[in-house]
């Protein structure tokens, strides 16, 4: 019987900017419960010197917090694998997502896909994310939709997948969950971020029997608008406060994501 394969990672080698930002995005993910034991995935564009149109993902079997600049597995459009310390693979549907948007969406650095309680259950509900609190204006009418196909093992699904995407970088996965995009990981991790507190808190309201008061249409789209020119501001560029200060968070409370 072959060894089980085990974290490899080199503390003498200083870690590509790029490996070391979405290990944080995956000790986030974790810190903050929107995990789903070793599945759902991160993934961002890989260092050029790792593969022409190749991104980043997490080993299959690793759990979140598990996750190092160096254990990330490099993988092609294709799906095949050009770097993997950890030797066990990746999972299969994450592929079929991630490589999807990346192909697509050459504005897209990072992609970020959650099963939490909160946003299966909003992903489950014909209304999505309705317009009843700050949170959920940033994604008032900026939210596209993907009705669910199984698991996502067919490669055919890309295609329709990435058609109603569009040009958007949120998502609800009918049935399955939530997905965000970004120009940059801590956009996408932000957007995540504010996506599952607005659902949290619509469940939170339903279930409280008071009677939701609706933000109108008016000032929802101008809520949006807002949120859009801060975006444009600091989230498309680096420095980014808000992701420094996440970064901050997840290299003091797990600081073996670096290695």
């Amino acid at each position: 019987m072959s060894a089980q394969p085990q974290l490899v990672a080199d503390t003498d080698i200083q870690q590509p900017q790029e490996r070391i930002e979405l290990a944080a995005a995956y000790r986030l993910v974790a810190h903050y419960n929107l995990d789903d034991s070793i599945f759902t995935h991160i993934s961002a564009r890989a260092p050029e010197n790792e593969g022409e149109h190749a991104f980043l993902i997490n080993p299959f079997g690793l759990r979140f917090d598990e996750v190092t600049a160096s254990n990330l597995v490099t993988v092609d459009i294709n799906g095949d694998i050009l770097r993997d310390s950890y030797g066990a693979g990746i999972n299969k549907a994450g592929f079929t997502i991630h490589s999807a948007v990346h192909a697509a969406r050459p504005d897209v650095h990072c992609v970020l896909h959650t099963h939490t309680v909160a946003g299966v259950a909003i992903s489950s509900m014909e209304e999505g994310i309705l317009p009843l609190n700050q949170w959920s204006l940033q994604f008032h009418n900026r939210i596209a939709f993907h009705d669910y196909e199984g698991i996502a093992l067919d490669l055919d699904e890309r295609e329709r997948l990435v058609a109603d995407l569009g040009d958007r970088n949120a998502m609800i996965l009918r049935n399955h969950g939530l997905l965000t995009c970004g120009r940059t990981v801590g956009e996408a991790f932000a957007l995540m971020f504010n996506m599952e507190r607005a659902c949290r808190a619509q469940l939170a309201i339903m279930s409280s029997g008071g009677k939701p008061v609706r933000v109108n249409e008016e000032l929802a789209e101008k809520t949006a608008r807002q949120y859009e020119g801060w975006d444009k501001h600091h989230a498309g560029n680096k420095p980014d406060p808000q992701w420094e200060a996440f970064q901050r968070l997840a290299i003091k409370h797990y600081p073996d994501l670096v290695t």
